[in-house]
């Protein structure tokens, strides 16, 4: 396999486990991947440590890989640093968005809104929610978000299921509470509906323990 066989490896698992092709707690042999990507074993060794860093994957030395799981514990403190620390980024963020990316976050909006499939419906949120970020200089804080955004996407699609993402006015109405902020420049308004949004999928998750086992 040529040169760019990690990166390849990277791409299509990283869209496996945030797809939920590959679910949380899922065995990744490396014999196995190497033998369907037709490479060696140190491009995948390099690909896990990579998908690792991104919190997609646990390395546990002389024993594998295994697509990230969090327990109900560890997903609800991971929720709870989303809540403080996501309205830090979106406040640091928002005046430094160009006009083009607010004009695509005004689509997503519309998007999310008509979007009928549970996967479209997760890919645009987290275009509208990650690009909502964009403005903020990359750093430790912006890093550490989207870690955590790459680590709570199952958790974020269970939670899709049970509130009924395409009828779920509560949700539609956040992200319009959260896009009219960012037009407007306010950045008080954008990080109040942003930790409440984030807020309500962490108490719902708490109500369905079902989710960890």
């Amino acid at each position: 396999m040529a040169s760019s066989a990690p990166s390849r490896v990277v791409e299509t698992l990283r869209d496996e486990i945030l797809n939920g092709t590959l679910a949380p707690g899922a065995r990744l042999r490396q014999e196995d991947i190497a033998l369907r990507f037709n490479a060696s074993r140190q491009p995948v060794r390099d690909a896990l440590r990579q998908l690792e860093g991104d919190g997609l994957v646990n390395l546990v030395a002389n024993s594998g890989a295994w697509v990230s799981k969090l327990s109900e514990s560890e997903c609800f403190e991971a929720y709870q640093m989303r809540e403080k620390l996501e309205p830090l980024l979106i406040s640091r963020s928002i005046p430094n968005l160009k006009p083009a990316q607010i004009q695509r976050l005004t689509e997503l909006v519309s998007e999310i809104e008509r979007a009928t499939d549970l996967e479209q419906f997760l890919r645009l949120d987290r275009e509208f929610h990650l690009l909502s970020y964009a403005g903020a200089a990359p750093g430790m804080l912006r890093e550490f978000v989207e870690r955590i955004w790459n680590t709570t996407q199952h958790y974020r699609r269970a939670f899709a299921k049970l509130s009924g993402f395409a009828t779920s006015e509560v949700t539609h109405m956040e992200h319009k509470l959260i896009l009219d902020g960012i037009v407007r420049n306010d950045s008080a308004q954008a990080e109040r509906a942003l930790e409440a949004h984030i807020r309500r999928t962490r108490v719902t998750l708490s109500e369905h323990k079902e989710i960890f086992n």
